[in-house]
């Protein structure tokens, strides 16, 4: 899948990203409000995945890695984050690792879940189903760092992919999606174009434009999850070639 994903994930695309859920937070200050906070959970229900799994390369048992995350976004969402969170810490992904490795540095010797939040639960998620996901990680706990990173990118991926998705199913061209989302990943063993063309009842040059146009869209829908992640949309393009060579470095 590094593959696929590294055709994916562009290197520039155009248009101009108007939205970063990230700078909404930073431009809060000290001061909570209704769209930081609002800005705040949207990102962590995306990202909670990384964590997660970041939680179980360290050792952490299926449980108490739950209990941990949970924690973790009930004390971001206490407010406890506008009070660290400065404008110069450009990234969201390099922020909410910090912040969660403080958090169970300052966690030690806390035995209950009740200390961490209780029965609070702040994303909620089919914990089978999550570990089903771990159990198709990379086996590697010696660099849970670099492993998070490469989740971290995968799931700003997933979530542009099904972005896309979702826009088709509104536009009633879900078969259309159904049928080209491996040219548009790159997923090796897709069909042909001819066989993607007759099973669509399209024309060769049809189906070309609508791979081509399908391509452009999800790439633009990349750029702009990643400008959801950033301080300044300024800073896209650097973390877009940052997030390629995640890929690149393999683990």
């Amino acid at each position: 899948m590094d593959e696929d994903a590294r055709r994916g994930l562009p290197v520039s695309a155009g248009g101009e990203f108007t939205t970063t859920h990230w700078s909404v937070v930073l431009a809060a200050g000290r001061d909570s409000t209704a769209s930081a906070q609002e800005a705040l959970e949207q990102l962590c229900c995306v990202y909670w995945y990384p964590l997660y799994a970041f939680l179980r390369w360290q050792g952490h048992g299926v449980e108490e890695a739950q209990d941990l995350v949970q924690g973790f976004f009930l004390h971001l969402m206490r407010g406890n984050i506008l009070r660290v969170a400065e404008p110069g810490r450009g990234r969201f992904r390099s922020f909410l690792l910090g912040t969660l490795k403080h958090f169970i540095s300052d966690e030690r010797g806390k035995a209950t879940a009740q200390k961490r939040g209780g029965d609070q639960q702040f994303v909620s998620w089919d914990l089978a189903d999550a570990e089903r996901l771990f159990g198709q990680e990379p086996a590697d706990p010696s660099s849970p760092d670099r492993l998070f990173e490469r989740r971290w990118a995968l799931t700003l991926l997933e979530q542009a992919l099904a972005r896309l998705q979702a826009e088709c199913v509104t536009d009633d061209r879900s078969d259309l999606f159904e049928q080209l989302q491996a040219f548009v990943t790159g997923e090796k063993g897709a069909m042909s174009y001819a066989e993607a063309a007759a099973n669509l009842g399209l024309s060769l040059g049809a189906v070309k434009s609508a791979i081509f146009r399908l391509r452009h869209r999800y790439h633009e829908l990349v750029r702009e999850e990643v400008g959801h992640t950033v301080a300044d949309p300024g800073e896209v393009e650097d973390e877009l070639r940052y997030m390629l060579g995640v890929f690149s470095r393999g683990v």
